[in-house]
């Protein structure tokens, strides 16, 4: 373990140096790291608890779930009495929080009881255990039959759309390029978002207020959108306005050719021809044939963009578009072409979200977080380092170099991945120092033995570091496991702590079989001791 060829030597100087360096960014402005190279213009981000940034409070529309739930069960009660059933009926509607319809025939209210009673399925899926079902259908007399959505079905609903949403809010945030957002559920209905560093969120807002609904139907052309207002609308169809003004009205088919849910990929760019934003789309394979298809069957008819139920575009089908791809034009700026593609990529939302609270913390605040931070980091070391120095003497200097390079190294590395650090983050920095000692401990503590047995100061040394190897690893490697659940299954600065308290367990391990053993065989060569001042 003592014996270091030169350019074992030299790898192991030129890696720790080279992480090291990857902090120095941390010291200056960011201005002038803006004036860098890109690859040296790596940085750690403080959290929001230490820079300050935004808080958002968002809450999930309730009634628009239950009311697009019953609509979804009124789609599905009219299809099973028309298909599976064949049974006449008139009056299907949502009313009073439940979707009515009534049997025209007494006789046929025993036949479509049960293909109703079908639609039912037990709340939480297969593997739901609770017995419960998510509709409850009633016979309310006179052939009149009721379909409501009992209570701890909608809970389970509401869970369903908030853990969609988590999903799709986080995608939508670190689309505009922030790092560590901590996004999580907040009781039954809400959603709380954290930024560090966004003290403006109004672009924020405006993306996470839009749900993001796009749809691809079509124009129907059999009555001009003008009397189409005057109240003669087709039962099929419905008006929508532009997304642009001056708002035209165009009349909609309400059937969905292709969602956007089976869109792939959406970037924005510029039309060759105009030179005018656009955003490029791509479907899925299930997108593309659906899309295939209703191009082909609809050559010279017109077909509506509808986002949110607005029509962004409305062009001519000139001829089949088998390719699963096309473009969105609809005289966007730049920005919000990115935006679209942006909403796009990220998914539509199930259900709109409010924002109910809005909260922007000061960097005062976070300049007070770090001041605590860096004074406890400061007592920790301190009185780490002078234990050391009582204890060891000078071998307690070696290991206190090994223990500022172990640092500095977590820093580079924190930086090189463009970390968040939090107050949490601090303290699993704090913690790493601990580990580092206790791996040095273990080490001079095995060296003092070897001192006891007999054995001469250089063969002591070099079984102390060979033999504290093994137990060294295995504390490691399970505190490092530890890290890694915390990371898998932690959000926020949970994560933060797993992901410093991680680092700083890989660059301890280095330091105390590397770097540490290196100083120490460089001193052996160079006293060449009788005895070990330990």
């Amino acid at each position: 373990m003592l014996y270091f060829s030169r350019w074992k030597a030299l790898a192991i100087i030129l890696t720790a140096l080279i992480v090291c360096l990857f902090a120095v960014p941390n010291f200056f402005s960011q201005e002038r790291v803006k004036t860098w190279p890109v690859w040296a213009q790596r940085h750690i981000v403080l959290g929001l608890d230490l820079q300050g940034g935004s808080y958002l409070l968002l809450e999930v529309d309730a009634n628009y779930v239950k009311k697009e739930k019953l609509e979804q069960v009124r789609d599905e009660v009219r299809r099973v009495l028309r298909a599976d059933a064949k049974v006449a009926y008139t009056g299907l509607a949502v009313r009073n929080d439940a979707v009515e319809v009534r049997i025209s025939r007494e006789a046929d209210v025993a036949t479509a009881l049960p293909k109703l009673r079908d639609l039912s399925q037990p709340i939480g899926g297969l593997l739901g255990g609770s017995g419960q079902r998510d509709l409850e259908v009633s016979d309310a007399g006179n052939g009149l039959i009721r379909i409501t959505i009992p209570q701890p079905a909608m809970l389970d609903r509401m869970r369903k759309t908030i853990e969609q949403s988590i999903q799709i809010v986080e995608k939508r945030v670190n689309e505009l390029g922030t790092v560590e957002p901590i996004i999580q559920r907040q009781g039954t209905d809400r959603i709380l978002v954290q930024v560090p560093g966004l003290q403006d969120p109004t672009h924020l807002k405006e993306l996470l207020g839009k749900t993001a609904k796009m749809e691809f139907r079509m124009v129907d052309t059999s009555v001009p959108p003008d009397q189409a207002q005057a109240g003669r609308v087709p039962a099929e169809s419905e008006v929508l306005m532009s997304s642009t003004a001056p708002k035209v009205p165009y009349v909609i088919k309400r059937q969905v050719l292709v969602s956007g849910g089976d869109l792939i990929d959406a970037q924005p760019g510029f039309d060759q021809r105009t030179n005018e934003p656009i955003v490029s789309f791509k479907f899925n394979s299930s997108g593309s044939r659906k899309f295939a298809q209703a191009t082909s069957e609809n050559v010279g008819v017109p077909f509506a963009i509808v986002l949110d139920n607005e029509v962004i575009s409305a062009p001519v089908i000139r001829e089949p578009i088998t390719g699963g791809s096309g473009q969105i034009s609809g005289n966007f700026t730049v920005q919000q072409a990115n935006d679209l593609a942006i909403l796009l990529r990220a998914g539509a939302l199930p259900a709109p979200l409010t924002v109910v609270e809005e909260r922007t913390v000061g960097p005062g605040l976070g300049q007070d977080s770090i001041e605590k931070g860096e004074l406890a980091a400061y007592v920790g070391s301190i009185m780490v380092i002078v234990f050391m120095l009582v204890t060891y003497r000078l071998f307690g200097v070696f290991a206190n170099i090994a223990v500022a390079i172990n640092v500095a190294m977590i820093f580079g590395l924190l930086s090189l991945l463009n970390a968040t650090l939090t107050l949490p983050g601090i303290a699993g920095i704090v913690l790493t120092v601990g580990i580092a000692v206790d791996s040095n401990v273990l080490i001079y503590e095995r060296i003092r033995e070897e001192l006891r047995h007999g054995r001469n100061a250089i063969s002591a040394i070099d079984a102390g570091f060979r033999r504290a190897l093994a137990t060294i690893l295995d504390s490691n490697i399970t505190t490092f496991i530890a890290a890694a659940v915390l990371f898998y299954i932690g959000t926020g600065p949970v994560r933060g702590f797993a992901v410093t308290l991680g680092i700083g367990i890989i660059t301890t391990v280095f330091t105390a079989f590397t770097l540490t053993s290196l100083i120490v065989a460089g001193w052996v060569r160079w006293k060449r001791p009788k005895t070990v001042p330990i």
